[in-house]
């Protein structure tokens, strides 16, 4: 390593900083005076919802229709078409439930098999829980379960409509 020399950096050194900060952040009073006290360019424009003067030949008042200009808020407070025509949708939107005999036919053929809600559920590679549902009623029919309930069960549970 003789005769090599003093080592020595070829580059530069790199400093990273964060990035400037956006219009939003720029908002708040504090950014606002630490800008000041920099001496970096601030745009003080106030926002109006009314047109310039200038622009009042070619702007009638007569024609705005909303107090909302400038705001976040929706372009008419009114009800609209689509409002309306829900409201007097008179539709039933509940799920289908197990029918009555499906939940009797169920509790009966598990019980000839002298099993409990657990044991059919162990049976079946459901939870208890599944089980308790269908007898109860409150379950939506699933083709695959009932299927696999008939299997276990031995016994068809679905009566022909």
């Amino acid at each position: 390593m003789a005769g090599i020399g003093p080592i020595r950096q070829d580059w530069e050194p790199v400093v990273v900083r964060k990035k400037a900060p956006n219009a939003a952040a720029n908002k708040d009073e504090k950014a606002v005076n630490a800008a000041r006290r920099s001496g970096a360019e601030i745009d003080t424009t106030k926002k109006c919802r009314f047109p310039p003067f200038w622009f009042a030949p070619f702007f009638s008042l007569n024609h705005v229709t909303s107090d909302n200009a400038g705001t976040n808020k929706a372009a008419s407070s009114g009800t609209s078409l689509n409002t309306k025509r829900l409201d007097e949708d008179t539709e039933n939107l509940a799920h289908e439930r197990v029918s009555s005999d499906l939940k009797k036919n169920l509790m009966q053929a598990r019980l000839d098999k002298k099993m409990t809600q657990a044991q059919l559920a162990q049976m079946i590679n459901e939870k208890p829980q599944v089980i308790q549902e269908y007898e109860s009623g409150k379950a939506i029919p699933n083709n695959q379960i009932i299927g696999k309930l008939e299997r276990a069960l031995g016994a068809k549970l679905r009566s022909k409509k």
